[in-house]
């Protein structure tokens, strides 16, 4: 049974989408990210201020260990404790952002991840994501294996996008 999700945060009031796919099932077969937004949030990303109003979209055992900055960025909350993220405004002026998704690519994994389809958009996303498959080249070409040390900046963006750089 599809289930519709009504959105009142801080970037979107009254947005609702349809939940049509069961959570973290039915994925595109191009889109096969290591890890789940729950585990993403645990591990800290995004200096812990991403999801910081927007709680009752997701399920509270996303939040239960989650690294949140309420108020501001806290890169010391990152896994990698390096800053790896472009403002909110870049992403924006790049055309990086989809009016569903006012807070970017991440917001969109949390949707699709919880069963919210959008065809055109999704294909979209998962292009962004398999570029980002770059970034674990370098790490690979450039550090000994399991130097977790090695290019900080380039192991927390693939962090972002859900790819898992701990076994590089």
């Amino acid at each position: 049974m599809n289930r519709i999700v009504t959105v009142n945060d801080k970037f979107q009031k009254g947005y609702t989408y349809e939940l049509t796919a069961p959570p973290g099932k039915a994925f595109h077969p191009d889109f096969q990210p290591h890890l789940p937004p729950k585990e993403l949030l645990a591990l800290g990303i995004f200096g812990g201020c991403y999801m910081t109003d927007c709680r009752d979209e997701f399920p509270d055992s996303w939040f239960e260990t989650a690294k949140l900055s309420p108020g501001k960025k806290d890169i010391t909350l990152n896994f990698y404790g390096v800053d790896a993220s472009l403002p909110l405004s870049v992403w924006q002026e790049k055309g990086w952002i989809h009016p569903d998704d006012p807070r970017g690519w991440f917001q969109w994994y949390c949707r699709y991840f919880m069963g919210r389809r959008m065809p055109e958009e999704d294909l979209r996303q998962i292009k962004r994501w398999k570029g980002i498959r770059r970034h674990a080249q370098a790490i690979r070409l450039n550090c000994p294996p399991g130097l977790g040390s090695c290019r900080p900046k380039q192991r927390q963006v693939l962090l972002h996008w859900a790819y898992d750089p701990r076994a590089l």
